[in-house]
């Protein structure tokens, strides 16, 4: 292994390679999966295809386990920490969910203090559930006119940091889903100074590591840990991911906390798409990249020249809040034209046959990568010059915030696992919440276990229903009650 160290050659694919040999061998398989290479389901085979089938195989000698590898997957976590520059690589199968808990729970125990943004995905939070530790949070700024969470101001992590100087660590994201990214060099420099570990959520900022002239990564600025979603945009495929960690992070423990929750029966059909992912990106991710920003500054351009929308960039970097922008985010606000994000984006589907990743009360986001073509883009572009002409109309009764500032009174997993009575969500207020809800696309929680719950938060649950926001987390799967602590 030693030996393979000193040769890296980003040309290689191990898993991929070794998948590859397996293919040709004749293996007689009296092993689990119970398909047997596809043999024993038709019809999964014609749909998926003999040659996917026939890799989706369990772990053997020739091709390593992910709990504990020592060869092929080894070979390939090593490649992937050189080519995001991280002290060690950890291949993940169960998205980057499992990433973002495996960084909470390998750095927090029961009764710790951990400083975030409250705009953070719900997989945080669950971890917080999970392990007991405590959040602090680190009220985002807004944009008013948008609607919009932005960054962590320098300001505001060196005032948490002071006030709760217990905190074992600082989570920040990078970026924001819109494409916001805050100063994570100077907030990794903090979290050190005050002896905390710096953890990242890059689940949308896979590119920075090998775009030109992209935002500064976690493992640039020194971070301890990060969570890359390397399907979102890096081409491997969903639900795979890479947790990154620096040199001042054991990885063995690491390795001990990941394998708590993660399955035994790691996807081979994953893994292999995160080999070649990598692979594809070490050797051409700058020119894809380029491709990739070119597309979105000319959508950006042409958006903003119908009129009434704002497809906004770099222009909000206020060296703060906006600390910087991811260029291939092509976030919209839509409120202008009379359309809440939501309604824009239930149209293009219904309508246009296109699918964004998502739409909130005022913007929607048009998810770019390496797989976009710009005749896709003029469709776009084409189809929301024609949305305005058909359904502009006043915007005054639209409703704008984004962001409520919680009431934290307990803590994620006191409020979870406590004794809770479901209400009608119209009698909930000045209650306790024990769960989660939120709109699904971003996953952001409007509400998390422990938080108080307000008119203002019932009003937006309510306007985000009527526009046909998906909402996600209640027990109740129609949103009308929700539970509450007793």
């Amino acid at each position: 292994m030693e030996e393979y160290m000193r040769e890296l050659d980003q040309n290689q694919a191990p898993i991929y390679e070794a998948l590859q040999i397996f293919r040709q061998m004749r293996v007689v398989p009296f092993d689990v999966p119970g398909h047997k290479h596809g043999r024993g389901n038709p019809e999964l085979t014609a749909f998926l295809g003999e040659k996917c089938v026939g890799i989706d195989v369990n772990s053997m000698k020739p091709l390593d386990n992910l709990c504990h590898p020592v060869s092929v997957i080894q070979k390939a976590e090593i490649l992937a920490a050189d080519a995001f520059g991280a002290a060690h690589a950890f291949l993940m199968v169960g998205g980057t969910t499992s990433s973002v808990q495996s960084m909470v729970l390998s750095t927090c125990k029961r009764g710790d203090k951990i400083i975030m943004p409250r705009n953070v995905h719900r997989s945080v939070i669950n971890a917080l559930v999970l392990c007991g530790a405590v959040p602090v949070y680190v009220n985002p700024e807004v944009d008013h006119r948008l609607g919009i969470s932005l960054g962590m101001r320098r300001e505001q992590v060196e005032k948490a940091i002071k006030e709760n100087p217990d905190a074992v660590a600082v989570l920040v994201n990078n970026p924001t889903y819109y494409g916001v990214c805050s100063d994570i060099k100077a907030i990794t420099r903090m979290a050190h100074e005050a002896n905390m570990y710096c953890l990242v959520d890059e689940a949308h900022g896979t590119h920075f590591y090998f775009g030109a002239g992209m935002p500064t990564t976690a493992m640039e600025a020194g971070a301890d840990m990060a969570a890359i979603s390397m399907h979102k945009s890096g081409g491997s495929l969903t639900q795979s991911s890479f947790l990154l960690t620096g040199p001042n992070v054991s990885p063995g423990h690491v390795r001990q906390i990941i394998n708590l929750t993660q399955t035994t029966s790691g996807s081979y059909l994953l893994m292999s798409s995160l080999d070649i992912s990598r692979r594809n990106l070490a050797l051409r991710g700058r020119e894809i990249f380029a491709k990739v920003v070119n597309m979105a500054d000319y959508a950006r351009e042409e958006i903003n020249a119908i009129g009434g929308y704002y497809a906004f960039g770099k222009e909000l970097v206020d060296g703060n809040a906006v600390f910087d922008f991811d260029p291939t985010k092509l976030s919209v606000h839509t409120r202008d034209i009379g359309l809440a994000g939501i309604e824009v984006y239930d149209i293009l589907r219904d309508e246009y046959d296109i699918q964004i990743e998502f739409g909130d009360i005022g913007n929607i986001l048009a998810y770019l990568s390496i797989g976009d073509r710009p005749q896709e883009l003029e469709r776009l572009v084409s189809a929301l010059a024609e949305i305005r002409r058909r359904y502009q109309t006043d915007s005054s009764g639209l409703l704008s915030q984004e962001y409520i500032d919680p009431e934290v009174v307990t803590s994620p997993q006191e409020a979870f696992y406590a004794k809770k009575k479901s209400v009608p969500l119209s009698d909930s207020v000045g209650c306790v919440c024990s769960e989660f809800v939120m709109c699904y696309p971003p996953g952001i929680p409007i509400l998390s276990p422990g938080e108080r719950i307000t008119k203002e938060i019932l009003d937006y649950i309510e306007y985000a229903k009527v526009k046909g926001c998906s909402m996600t987390g209640p027990e109740d799967p129609n949103i009308e009650n929700i539970n509450v602590l007793v």
